[in-house]
């Protein structure tokens, strides 16, 4: 009688295939992961710096002047935005002439 089947040689030979699979794709995501929450972050500093420039322009402020989250929720910006990468709030507005920061992350900077 024959039997049918795979052997353990055949079996250990595709988990291996699959293991150098997975090696190779893992960092990949990771990585694109990574490239993803950074684009997201950079997107709410560009939104931030949108807000503050039309803030400055309706209320007749200058160059120096800071707005606070209150003076830009709701009427410029829908909600004050999370950095994807933090939990919590971690953007720090700054002056109308200068670029919002991030301090999650390290390199979210416009």
């Amino acid at each position: 009688m024959k039997k049918r089947g795979f052997t353990l040689v055949e079996i250990m030979i595709v988990v291996a295939i699959i293991g150098l699979l997975a090696a190779i794709a893992i960092p990949n995501f990771v990585r694109a992961r990574t490239q993803a929450q950074e684009n997201a972050c950079i997107a709410n500093l560009k939104q931030i710096d949108g807000a503050k420039q039309v803030w400055a322009l309706d209320i007749g402020k200058s160059d120096t002047d800071t707005p606070a989250w209150s003076d830009l929720t709701p009427n410029y910006i829908k909600r004050t935005p999370a950095c994807p990468v933090g939990t919590s709030t971690a953007y720090t507005i700054g002056a109308v002439s200068a670029d919002p920061t991030c301090s999650e992350g390290g390199n979210h900077t416009l």
